[in-house]
């Protein structure tokens, strides 16, 4: 296989971050490390750099040496920035973006930050807005913000580590942080407004090779010489990532989990509206891309019968013809529907009468999140859902063609990361297009009534 094979991933999520070793010839992941990436307390809750640097020299070495590394890529999650000095070391504490401490200058900040129809960012509490969290840090650490030289977001603050090179990436520039504006391609207002482009390092592509391991490191921690970092780039995008190089827009991704993320690329040019949880995001190829979330997980926990249930055409037959149905939200105050109080309908009979309902529920708030953000085209969905039959028969109702099923091996943030580096000619897998169905008339008569009552 042409291009790189064994391509180590460093993968920071908010509960675990990882080290994964992907095998492109295998197209699987052989090798994992991980450990809780816990925050520390102090003067703000703040993430534990030099643990978490070393778990990932030692787990890079130990990888090494059982597999071999051909490329390092990297994936975190967003809202998170490093402060550093003229000399490359921490300004300031890497701070936790679920510290509520920035709340405290909201008044102050909503008076500068930019408005939605700039960034695309909707106002989101705690330092959710990445710029909040950078403005109060500003103010309530002036000394130290004062020696800031650099602001750099965290996956390109581990390729500095690795590689001595800084660089700035529009991925996490461009998730709800007020930092960047999505439609002309550059910062924010806010951004010129503070000062804070000075310290913003050289913006490259997620895919860009900063440089080789440092070679006084990769000696120290048993790495070869020369083996490539690539730039990295925020976790929901790192999952689009393979579907945007796969296929051709417009598309639009289902990434099901305790949250259903919609990223529709290619979309209609629609007016967003920042109150139903909707707000853009920049894919791995810089480019703005709308998106939309409701706790789909989470809804299917409240509502869903517990243990192994089995749904009956019976089952099926009932919950459309008696209109047993639920509407949003569960839970309240996210998604497209936040001042919704969630309630049923008509109850349903069976355990699988209200498996059915919850499938067909989590299908149509799904649908509601690519029409908010223009989604045409084919619809992939990944993670649980993608083995719900109910849910995907909906869908293919709801959108006219069949729902396509990523490959489980072939998803994820880490595999995603691991595509930067393979490139969009080497993937492992073939892309699949959506077959055109025709809808179900009793799925249509039921989301017609569904619509009605949701207020859609």
């Amino acid at each position: 296989m042409a291009g790189p094979n064994h391509i180590a991933v460093i993968d920071i999520g908010k509960t675990n971050a990882k080290v994964v070793l992907f095998d492109a010839s295998a197209g699987a992941e052989i090798a994992v490390r991980k450990r809780p990436n816990q925050p520390l307390p102090g003067a703000y809750s703040h993430f534990d750099v030099e643990g978490l640097w070393r778990f990932f020299c030692q787990a890079l070495g130990e990888i090494e040496q059982d597999h071999g590394i051909d490329a390092i890529s990297i994936t975190t999650h967003g809202a998170c920035f490093a402060l550093l000095t003229e000399a490359g070391d921490l300004s300031l504490p890497v701070m936790d973006y679920e510290d509520t401490q920035p709340d405290g200058f909201d008044a102050d900040y909503r008076a500068l930050r930019p408005p939605f129809a700039e960034t695309g960012s909707p106002r989101l509490p705690m330092g959710l807005n990445a710029a909040a969290m950078l403005y109060w840090q500003m103010k309530r650490f002036p000394a130290e913000f004062a020696r800031t030289r650099w602001i750099l977001p965290w996956p390109q603050y581990w390729a500095f580590r690795l590689t001595g090179e800084m660089a700035t990436e529009a991925t996490s520039l461009g998730v709800h942080t007020d930092l960047w504006n999505p439609h002309a391609a550059r910062y924010s207002s806010l951004v010129e407004r503070l000062g804070w482009t000075r310290l913003m390092p050289e913006l490259k592509p997620a895919s860009a090779v900063l440089g080789p391991v440092r070679p006084d490191l990769a000696e120290k921690i048993g790495l070869k010489s020369g083996i490539p970092v690539h730039s990295g780039l925020h976790d929901s995008n790192a999952s689009l990532l393979p579907h945007l190089y796969a296929r051709k827009a417009p598309f639009s991704v289902f990434s099901t989990g305790t949250w259903v993320v919609t990223l529709s690329v290619g979309a209609e040019d629609v007016v967003l509206d920042e109150s139903r949880d909707v707000l853009i995001n920049v894919n791995g190829r810089g480019e703005k891309t709308p998106s939309a979330r409701f706790m789909g997980g989470r809804a299917f926990e409240l509502l869903a019968p517990k243990g192994d249930v089995t749904v009956t055409e019976a089952d099926r037959a009932a919950v459309l013809a008696q209109g047993v149905m639920v509407l949003p939200s569960y839970p309240e105050g996210s998604g497209p529907f936040p001042q919704a109080h969630g309630r049923w309908v008509v109850e349903p009979k069976t355990a699988g009468e209200r498996l059915y309902a919850v499938s067909l529920y989590l299908a149509l708030m799904s649908e509601v999140t690519r029409q908010l953000t223009g989604g045409r085209g084919d619809v992939v969905v990944e993670g649980p859902f993608a083995a719900n039959r109910d849910y995907l028969d909906m869908l293919a109702s709801l959108t006219g063609r069949r729902p396509i099923v990523a490959e489980g091996r072939m998803t994820g943030t880490s595999f995603g990361a691991a595509c930067l580096a393979l490139g969009a000619d080497h993937l492992p897998f073939e892309s699949k297009a959506g077959e055109p169905v025709t809808p179900d008339p009793s799925h249509l008569a039921y989301a017609e009534r569904w619509r009605h009552l949701a207020g859609t």
